[in-house]
């Protein structure tokens, strides 16, 4: 191809335009998040959190500044002080594995050294604990990931009719493996740092009052005690589930895949999902897995009251709704909060290796 003088003309006056072009603006710095604090459900009314899981950490921390979030259910609260950021996931597994997907994805944000705290409320097993407690995880079961006949299908010897997966009866030995091509059932979080966190609020008075005096009465047990701080595994399913041939079946659900090290404290939701989202985003380095906490806390029990068959107890909470959800929203914040606070505030230590590390 041939060039004339036009031709070389227009070429050196494109390039001196080019050159002389203003720089694009660099893109603006990545906030590096110390902890990201989960939640799952709010009640909005007028465009206002009237309550829920993350009432109290807008208006008590205060996480006071809204961030846009359009791919999720609601803008994200921060701190710019203290550097932690909430997100509200929505309820069940697909919202909340799907909100933390988006959060781990977006630019805006460096969560590569960040903490995670899932503060939920949720039922609690009345053997292990009473309504209003709340309980650090040490691992997190999934309930939905299973084969299954019903009741009425399955032989007159079987306990349940839940299998797990390239299983032939229930809690056949050996387990399938926890973490493998297949679903993810079983997953265990970082024990030294679970016990650092239980370590830190195991002595906090957790609210009571004459409603949960009332609502633990018929109760024995640890289901009769005031509220407490334990650790206890959480049972994860988009079901609710009722009965004590169920409550049974969650207590030896979780057994079965902690190969008898964990003890079924509380029944919620989404756990599973967030954790199956946090495990995809530590593949590329975006967050850690060893900085995951996750506190439920008691807003009604697992089994209704002596006396009262699953059926009624579920239209009694289908009418009423869980009884003990201010008291357990109350407890969250005051055993997830100082938690929080400190992972932030020591930053220098805490940015580097988690807290309870060997």
């Amino acid at each position: 191809m041939r060039f004339g003088l036009g031709d070389l003309g227009r070429m050196l006056a494109l390039a001196t335009a080019l050159l002389a072009a203003p720089a694009a603006p660099a893109a603006p710095a990545r906030i590096e998040v110390r902890v990201v604090i989960v939640t799952t459900w709010e009640f909005v009314a007028n465009g206002h959190d009237v309550t829920g899981e993350l009432h109290a950490w807008q208006s008590k921390w205060p996480l006071s500044v809204a961030l846009p979030f359009p791919v999720g259910l609601h803008p994200l609260q921060y701190d710019p002080k203290t550097h932690v950021l909430a997100v509200l996931t929505g309820e069940a597994t697909a919202r909340a594995a799907s909100s933390i997907m988006a959060l781990g994805t977006d630019p805006r944000f460096d969560l590569s050294h960040a903490y995670w705290i899932v503060a939920g409320t949720a039922g609690v097993d009345p053997k292990v604990a009473s309504a209003g407690s709340a309980a650090w995880a040490r691992w997190v079961i999934d309930g939905d990931l299973a084969q299954e006949l019903d009741p009425r299908d399955m032989p007159a010897d079987w306990p349940t009719g839940i299998v797990p997966y390239g299983r032939k009866t229930p809690y056949e030995l050996t387990p399938p493996p926890a973490h493998a091509n297949d679903p993810t059932v079983a997953y265990a979080l970082n024990p030294g740092l679970v016990d650092w966190a239980y370590a830190r609020t195991r002595d906090l008075k957790l609210a009571d009052d004459d409603r949960l005096k009332a609502l633990r009465a018929p109760y024995a047990g640890p289901g009769d005690q005031p509220p407490f701080v334990l650790e206890g595994e959480g049972l994860m399913s988009a079901r609710t589930w009722y009965g004590p041939q169920l409550n049974d079946w969650a207590e030896r659900w979780v057994g079965y895949w902690t190969g008898g090290k964990g003890v079924f404290a509380m029944s919620a939701e989404e756990d599973t999902g967030i954790l199956q989202a946090l495990s995809f985003l530590a593949r590329d380095g975006r967050v850690k897995l060893d900085r995951v906490l996750i506190l439920r806390a008691a807003s009604d029990y697992t089994v209704g009251p002596p006396g009262m068959t699953a059926a009624a107890f579920l239209a009694k909470e289908t009418d009423q709704g869980f009884p003990a959800t201010p008291e357990a929203l109350d407890a969250l914040y005051a055993v997830a909060a100082p938690v929080a606070r400190t992972l932030a505030a020591d930053w220098k230590y805490t940015r580097e290796a988690p807290p309870g590390a060997p």
